[in-house]
């Protein structure tokens, strides 16, 4: 399964729970967040379009890092 890597904007804890709603939400997916860098990374078959329009659903800005290679 690709790992897309994204940037978004998160400075608490009900910032990166709002991510894991819409994650969830969406179906089909496993993610990791890392908040202190503010970036979450996403192993799913979603395309990326998909994948960053759900993260915007948070209300916060979010943008595509690139895929996460995976060693």
């Amino acid at each position: 399964m690709p790992k897309h890597e994204f940037f978004v904007d998160m400075t608490c804890e009900g910032c990166s729970n709002a991510v894991t709603r819409v994650l969830h939400r969406l179906g089909g997916v496993q993610f990791d967040i890392d908040l202190p860098n503010k970036k979450v990374c996403i192993d799913s078959e979603h395309n990326v379009d998909t994948l960053l329009e759900t993260l915007k659903k948070t209300g916060k800005s979010a943008s595509y890092l690139g895929e996460k290679s995976t060693q």
